[in-house]
């Protein structure tokens, strides 16, 4: 009952929103200490306290992959499925960097298109330093908009598999979202214009209504804002390129392995073979040499069989001679001879 989702909670991306994180991980995140002990019975109101406490970001490590609590916690806060303004609150909270993060991955995981760009966009502009547990265990440094780099370029973080992001550029031309203004052209600007002030407030009024007046200065200033606004999305495009580039990586990678796997099989499917063959030789073997060990104890027995019949056959004969001699049907008189043997079936005594 713990591990189940909220009956009211909406499918995500036509599934339950458990099933964005692995079913191994979700397995590994659902037999630890702190899933069952800090995170049975959370809400919405009480998640906050919880994600107050984080000290910092990650997936699994170690060698039996044990999860960190961000990881829980993304996991509680997709069973429960707070609502949209409880998320952007996160996001949008700047006390707590841990917190902002919290909800910006949450969002990653289950925001649409338009909603992850408009809102973690603007993290860029956050460079405090957060810790990140490595899969080894060890701890290291990083910061905030790194966090948002990988959430918005990478196809995995902490472990989880992104959700497929559409390209910014694409959105733009669909009229879903403006171009893309850096932060900096703001201050770029007023520093065009206070240069500006400064040249005309050292020549005469004549040279500042010049300046201020002149439409080759206008058009300067519109070209200049429009080359950084075009670098800007050229930037942004080159980050798509490169997002499709680490992902077509990544896919020759995954392709590669599962080629290397194949052989694997069937490598160890051959051994296999050999194995067996080689057994069924040696069984082989094994009953050719009963047989012959068979073959040659009966021969031996034969061979005894054999003697032991030599042996006796001059018994037999002796004796048989013997009891002739005494019954007298040995008798060179052929009717004294037959005379014994008729006595001799009788049982009367044999004529001399």
């Amino acid at each position: 009952m713990a591990n189940r989702t909220d009956p009211l909670a909406k499918n995500i991306r036509g599934t339950n929103p458990q099933n964005l994180v692995e079913k191994i991980v979700r397995t590994k995140i659902y037999n630890h200490t702190f899933w069952k002990e800090q995170c049975f019975g959370l809400t919405a109101e009480t998640l906050v306290d919880k994600a107050m406490e984080l000290d910092h970001v990650g997936g699994t490590f170690g060698g039996n992959r044990k999860p960190t609590p961000f990881l829980c916690l993304i996991l509680k806060m997709l069973q429960i499925q707070p609502e949209k303004e409880i998320v952007v609150e996160f996001i949008k909270n700047d006390d707590y960097k841990y917190v902002r993060i919290l909800g910006a991955f949450y969002l990653r995981l289950t925001g649409s298109d338009v909603d992850v760009y408009r809102y973690l966009e603007p993290l860029y502009n956050d460079y405090r330093k957060v810790r990140q547990k490595l899969s080894d265990g060890r701890f290291s440094l990083t910061h905030v908009d790194e966090v948002i780099e990988e959430l918005l370029t990478k196809d995995y973080s902490c472990d989880i598999a992104m959700p497929r992001l559409k390209k910014r550029w694409t959105l733009e031309q669909n009229g879903l979202l403006e171009p893309r203004k850096s932060v900096l052209e703001d201050d770029f600007e007023e520093e065009e214009e206070k240069e500006e002030n400064e040249g005309m407030a050292d020549g005469s009024e004549d040279e500042k209504d010049h300046h201020r007046r002149s439409p080759e200065r206008e058009r300067d200033r519109d070209r200049d804002r429009d080359r950084r606004r075009d670098s800007h999305r050229h930037r942004d495009r080159d980050y798509d390129r490169d997002y499709d580039m680490d992902r077509d990586y990544d896919r020759d990678y995954e392709r590669e392995r599962g080629r290397g796997r194949d052989r694997d099989r069937e490598r160890d499917r051959d051994r296999d073979h050999y194995r067996d063959r080689d057994r069924e030789r040696e069984r082989g073997r094994d009953r050719e040499r009963e047989r012959a060990r068979r073959r040659s104890r009966s021969r031996s027995r034969d061979r005894k069989r054999h003697e032991s019949d030599e042996r006796e056959e001059p018994k037999k004969k002796k004796e048989k001679k013997e009891k002739m001699k005494e019954d007298g049907t040995d008798h060179p008189d052929p009717e004294i001879a037959e005379a014994n043997r008729l006595r001799a079936s009788l049982g009367l005594k044999p004529l001399k």
